[in-house]
């Protein structure tokens, strides 16, 4: 009797686990074949790479250009190199909305269609959701996506660019502020 009331507790907890899981922003990590989330750089020339950074829906801006910027710092050092400069840089955010009346609501034929048997206005018992009732929910969703091309300096940062940044300066400075994968 006692095992029986320990299951559902225990699916729920697991089923709460999983999808605190699946909501943290995307780690600071090479983005997969599987995943496009994460950072990737190619190079260009010599000395001139592109560098890119993905996050998810609940990823920052500040999140996803901190980790382009020590992705680009990082880069410089494998290469051998003191400084970096930024060329073109850009952060792009895909923008989505969705909506819904119950977010645990599922009907594969229709997003908002479906039997729920509610008590409509007009006083009567339906089997239909009303698609735009009160409990209906938007939400936008923004992705952000960061890339920059860099060019790799050796020798001392020149002193008068803005764009210019010291390679080993970056990493120690923005390192320990980012969510590194586990």
């Amino acid at each position: 009797m006692k095992m029986r009331m320990f299951k559902p507790v225990l699916l729920a907890a697991t089923a709460a686990l999983a999808l605190s899981a699946c909501a943290t922003a995307t780690p600071y990590a090479p983005a997969s074949p599987d995943s496009r989330y994460g950072y990737s750089q190619q190079r260009i020339e010599g000395d001139r790479f592109r560098v890119n950074f993905a996050g998810n829906s609940v990823t920052s801006r500040d999140q996803v250009e901190m980790s382009l910027l020590l992705r680009a710092a990082e880069v410089t050092v494998e290469n051998g190199g003191d400084w970096f400069t930024t060329v073109n840089r850009a952060t792009d955010r895909d923008t989505r909305l969705t909506g819904g009346s119950d977010p645990f609501y599922y009907d594969r034929y229709s997003r908002f269609w479906g039997p729920s048997w509610r008590y409509s206005r007009r006083g009567l018992w339906s089997p239909w959701r009303e698609p735009f009732g009160p409990d209906f929910d938007v939400r936008q969703i923004d992705r952000y996506e960061a890339t920059s091309e860099i060019v790799i300096g050796r020798g001392p940062k020149p002193a008068n660019d803005p764009n210019a940044f010291n390679a080993r300066e970056v990493i120690e400075n923005i390192g320990p502020r980012v969510a590194r994968a586990m």
